[in-house]
């Protein structure tokens, strides 16, 4: 049988939809007609009810409908399912007929038109020649009808035109032709949906009633027949869940069928339909574990039904198309929403069809011999084109009996099947099925699973000589197996891709595979790898090599003559193969011999290589690229004697280069960009092996991570080994170029930490020990950058340390000249400098020079650097606060205008060493001195840590100045340095900025002149003045209130008057009584026309309390005086 033949016919495969025939429209040159057919076929969308219409002529010839049986006494059947039912009641016997006609109710000619329209329904009902389809009438109506009951002749001609067509009123509908159209159409398929599921449900009774009449012993055949029109006949009536249970039943029918040879094909044939279409509506149904279940049973019932021996190749073909089958519904429900897992995904399925047909090549070929004739007259020829039942053979249809009718027809049948089985291309069926899975494996996130049957593909498209693809295929996957160290499957993707590269005459991929093959990967027998080896040397002397195993004898010839081509041709004796792809039988490793060189010292590498093949290797030249080329030429090795360019197998070889790098290059990275070796000769052909940067294959990463493992864990052993061992070679691919190691001494000398602001200074001495002149030496000193941002802008370097440098100074010194430093000569110099913010800091200082010296023979002058660094804390020296206090020493909120009061300054040293403090100095702005001249408290004092100096001045706000808001008073100036400093060292001025005031005006100043203490029983003066501040004559009250320490004489309580600008005086004489600090009696003054004026606010300014001493006795007042 041919491939096709193993396909599901389309009518099982299609969803069945109830088939509904219209006749009577001319849809060719009828527009209004034309418009209804569209209306019923266009854009149909899902939620319209599942209905197949075609036009069809009135007179159109249905299929015959068979006398039906009464018995089936003597009825043997012929088969299970005939192989035209399906399509006949999909498409050909329909559940209704509709007789579209165009009558209006108010027809003139309506008796002509009724009497034509039953002509064509009895026309209709003659074709279907008395099967059970049903008939309706449309009629096309140019008006819209008028609601029902309301048109009194439409509902008389109606019925008369039902009679006489002898239908019922269910079965005559109106179609308007009007703007709604789509509308009427749809309820009309409602109309017809219903008919045609009452014709179904006839139909599946009538079925149903024939299993009275059948027994098990003759009709099995039957039971399986029926179930399985009720289940199809269901489905057309989209009642999926009774159709699932018949075909259940169906299908349990079928296997209790006996089976043998001659009708095991169509037991296994109608077991797939039925199988195909329960899975089918279980994934219709949302229920894919069932589908998967019923697809497992299906297949260990069917797996061991072979039939015929000689045709074992149909079984493996039958059964692959099961698995495809059931894949391809698997991947069709997951489009409509199934979720499925990387363990359950169609993939498998698509994988295991892959596998029967790769069974079924096989097979095929073990069973189907070349070179036989086909039979005459062809057994496969049938009379009507085709077969009658499901699953039977061409020669003996209907033949039910255990034993062919025809052993000899029998025998020409098998021969014709085997004979159109050579035909059949099994390798592309195999590769659309291994596509297939791939693409699910890769969608499911399975790479190992997409690799294995990738390799499959590849090794399919060999055997069907399409050798480009299957490199293709190959060589991606190689990727995978090289990186995940599977070594035999490696070596046998390889034998493969090697066998398709000398069928190709692929020189390029040929030599490839054939290193690879010989490399370490390989598991080849030595004597496999032996000519393997010779035939890659033949390749390089330009000769034809010998033929791969196993290799088809025709396709050898013709790469015979297509490898004579090739060696023919010139211009293409060179090949270039990049090696870190591959795992090839020469490991490369090359390293620098450090990780730096200085630009003195001849910079060395090394390159190692190794042979991994039976016998030994030649190759003409080595080269290594280095990233500045100019270094190239020095790096270059040719063969100039047979040994000296061969590799042994097994044993490394290594190669030294060395080269006096350039003094431009101090600073730089010099990389080695890659590796080359040339096989082979001019003379015959070239192959350039490359390894990119220091070598290294596609293998070598993970080898160098297990050697760091063993030599950690037996790293004791390996000291006496006198060879390298290979595994520990690691790669240095680059080294850096750095100045030669300076020979001078540089020292600093300072005193921590620095003070803000202060010129902190750093000695800094030089003392040369070279043999020959330092010349050009030159000083960077200051602060090192890539430190905090803000460091720059607050830290000033300078040489100059005889005043304070200013803020336009840097923060870092460069290439400031030094002279000539001869040998053993030492310098010195100060930097200076200046901290404006506290923190750490970290200061360079890099002494330059330039020195004659010679490099293996070669004059070069180096540069050379030293840089020393040290971090310097910057601590504030002090704390310095201000406060402004009343002339009673209490704290001040507001200062009154033109009324004395009194500065206090505290300065606390919190630097680590002493501090000088050599004066100080008010810069006053809106408020002037008390006192004819300010003069410094702190000249020349010196603070040890935490001791504190303190100043008082006294101030006073002039008259003038406005009362109206807050006021700047001045700065705070204290010039110091360190005590250890030199005397003629810069002086730092430290500013404080005085606290703001707020200023007020006071009506009246009242003061006390009194002496300084008191004398119990002795007279106390005390005289207050009275000042009048404002423009206006001030009523005064004043009152004194009592004290039980102080008996007072003068007046108790006045009333007077103050003009403006002028003061009062009263003078009081107050009597003390008890010794101690004593309250004075309290003066209560009152302005009667300034009521914002408060006794308390005039009396804030009058003193409160006095001292009162003890009556002494007389003979020690003299002491007392002379104390």
């Amino acid at each position: 049988m041919a491939g096709s033949q193993w396909e599901l016919p389309p009518e099982l495969c299609c969803r069945p939809m109830a088939f509904v025939a219209l006749t009577g429209l001319d849809v060719v040159y009828n527009a209004v007609h034309r418009a209804i057919w569209d209306a019923f076929c266009a854009n149909r969308r899902a939620d319209r009810v599942p209905i197949s219409f075609k036009v069809l002529p009135g007179d159109h010839e249905y299929p015959k409908c068979r006398t039906k049986r009464t018995s089936y006494e003597w009825y043997i059947p012929k088969g299970i399912l005939k192989t035209g039912w399906m399509n006949k009641h999909l498409n050909l016997v329909p559940a209704l007929v509709v007789l579209f006609y165009e009558l209006d109710w108010d027809d003139p000619q309506w008796k002509e038109k009724q009497s034509e329209c039953a002509t064509k329904v009895e026309i209709v009902r003659t074709s279907l020649q008395s099967r059970n389809t049903k008939v309706a009438v449309v009629l096309i109506q140019k008006k819209t009808p008028l609601p029902p009951g309301e048109d009194l002749v439409a509902s008389e001609r109606a019925s008369a035109l039902c009679n006489s067509c002898d239908l019922s009123g269910k079965s005559l509908f109106v179609l308007p032709h009007t703007d709604h159209l789509v509308g009427y159409i749809i309820r009309l398929e409602n109309a017809f949906y219903e008919h045609a599921q009452t014709y179904y449900y006839t139909e599946i009774r009538r079925v149903k009633s024939h299993k009275e009449f059948l027994n098990k012993t003759t009709h099995q055949l039957l039971f399986v027949r029926h179930q399985f029109k009720m289940a199809f006949v269901s489905e057309l009536k989209q009642d999926t869940q009774n159709a699932l249970k018949y075909y259940r039943a169906a299908y349990s029918l079928v296997h209790e069928l006996r089976a043998h040879e001659t009708n095991m094909l169509e037991i296994k044939t109608m077991a797939g339909f039925i199988n195909y279409k329960i899975c089918r509506l279980c994934f219709q149904h949302n229920t894919p574990l069932d589908a998967i279940a019923q697809f497992r049973k299906h297949i260990d019932l069917c797996k061991k039904k072979i039939g015929s021996a000689e045709l074992a190749f149909e079984h493996s073909a039958w059964m692959s198309k099961q698995f495809q089958s059931f894949g391809e519904l698997f991947d069709e429900a997951i489009k409509l929403g199934l979720t499925a897992i990387q363990t359950q995904n169609p993939g498998f399925y698509y994988q295991q069809a892959a596998c029967y047909s790769q069974d079924r090549k096989q097979m095929a070929q073990q069973l189907c011999q070349a070179g036989m004739t086909y039979p005459s007259p062809d057994p496969l020829d049938t009379q009507s084109g085709g077969l009658d039942f499901y699953g039977q053979r061409p020669w003996r249809q209907g033949h039910q009996s255990i034993d062919p009718t025809d052993p000899e027809k029998e025998k020409m049948g098998i021969l014709a099947l085997q004979i159109k089985e050579t035909d059949v291309p099994h390798s592309e069926l195999i590769i659309a099925l291994l596509s297939n899975a791939v693409a699910q494996f890769k969608k499911y996130k399975c790479p190992r699973m997409k690799s294995h049957l990738m390799v499959q593909m590849g090794e399919e498209y060999y055997h069907a000589k399409d050798y480009t693809k299957a490199l293709k295929l190959l060589d991606y996957v190689m990727c995978d197996y090289r990186t995940e160290r599977w070594w035999p499957l490696l070596t046998a993707i390889l034998t493969t891709a090697l066998r398709c590269a000398y069928l190709m005459a692929s020189v390029k991929d040929y030599v490839i595979y054939c290193m690879e093959l010989l490399g370490r990967a390989s598991t080849l027998k030595e004597e496999q790898k032996s000519r393997i080896e010779k035939n890659l040397f033949k390749v390089l002397m330009n000769k034809v090599p010998e033929a791969e195993a196993d290799c088809d004898p025709a396709s050898v010839s013709a790469a015979r003559s297509l490898w004579t081509d090739r060696m023919a041709l010139s211009g293409s004796n060179e090949v270039m193969v990049d090696m870190q792809d591959y795992i090839p039988f020469i490991q490369c490793k090359a390293r620098f011999q450090s990780p730096s060189f200085h630009v003195d010292q001849p910079i060395q590498l090394q390159v190692f290589l190794r042979a991994d093949c039976p016998h030994p290797v030649s190759f003409s030249k080595l080269t290594v690229s280095l990233s500045n080329q100019e270094y190239n030429q020095w790096c270059v090795a040719e063969s100039s004697g047979q040994d000296s360019m061969t590799l042994l197998p097994g044993k490394p070889k290594c190669y030294d280069f060395s080269f006096v790098a350039k003094t431009e290059d101090v600073g730089k990275k010099v990389e080695m960009t890659g590796v080359e070796m040339m096989l082979g000769s001019d003379s015959g052909r070239c192959v350039f092996l490359s390894w990119r940067g220091a070598g290294g294959d596609a293998a070598s990463t993970q080898e160098a991570l297990q050697a760091s493992r063993s030599s950690r864990r037996w790293g004791r052993g390996a000291e006496a080994r006198q060879e390298p061992d290979w595994d520990s070679l690691t790669l240095q691919h680059s080294t850096m170029i750095i100045s030669r190691v300076p020979k001078i001494r540089v020292q600093l000398c300072h005193q921590p930490p620095a003070l803000t602001n202060e010129m902190y200074c750093i000695s800094l001495s030089v003392q040369s020990q070279e043999e020959d002149v330092a010349r050009d030496v030159k000083l960077t000193a200051g602060l090192k950058p890539g430190q905090e941002a803000g460091l720059g802008q607050t830290t000033h370097v300078t040489l100059d340390g005889s005043s304070v440098c200013d803020d336009d100074a840097p923060a870092l010194l460069t290439d400031v000249p030094l002279g000539d430093l001869k040998p053993g000569e030492k310098l010195e110099k100060c930097v200076y400098m200046r901290c404006v913010s506290t923190g750490p800091r970290v200061f360079l200082f890099h002494v330059a020079y330039s020195i004659d010296t010679a490099v293996e023979g070669r004059h070069i002058v180096c540069k050379c650097h030293k840089d020393e660094t040290v971090t310097v804390e910057t601590v504030v020296p002090f704390e310095a606060s201000v406060k402004f206090v009343s002339t009673k020493f209490e704290p001040l909120e507001r200062v009154a205008v033109d009324i004395p009061f009194l500065l206090m300054t505290d300065v606390v040293s919190s630097s680590p060493c002493p501090l000088l403090l050599s004066s100080s100095c008010l810069q006053l702005l809106t408020i002037t001195s008390n006192t004819p001249q300010l003069q410094s408290q702190l000249q020349q004092v010196v603070l040890q840590t935490g001791e504190c100096a303190s100043e008082c001045f006294c101030l006073r706000c002039p008259p003038g100045t406005s009362s109206s808001n807050t006021v700047a008073t001045g700065q705070y100036v204290i010039s110091w340095r360190r005590k250890s400093s030199s005397a003629d060292s810069p002086l730092i001025q430290t500013t404080v900025s005085l606290p703001h005031v707020i200023l007020e005006s006071v009506p009246l100043y009242v003061y006390a002149d009194l002496p300084s203490f008191g004398r119990v029983r002795e007279s106390l003066p005390v005289r207050y003045h009275i000042e009048n501040r404002t423009a206006q004559v001030q009523e005064v009250e004043i009152a004194v209130d009592p004290s039980d320490a102080f008996m007072f004489s003068g007046l108790k309580q006045v009333r007077l008057r103050v003009l403006p600008g002028t003061e009062q005086q009263m003078l009081y004489n107050y009597y003390p009584l008890m010794a101690g600090y004593q309250t004075l009696p309290q003066l209560n003054i009152s302005l009667p026309h300034c009521p914002t004026s408060t006794s308390p606010a005039l009396r804030r300014f009058l003193p409160q309390r006095i001292f009162v001493k003890p009556q002494g006795r007389q003979p020690d007042d003299a002491s007392i005086a002379a104390a």
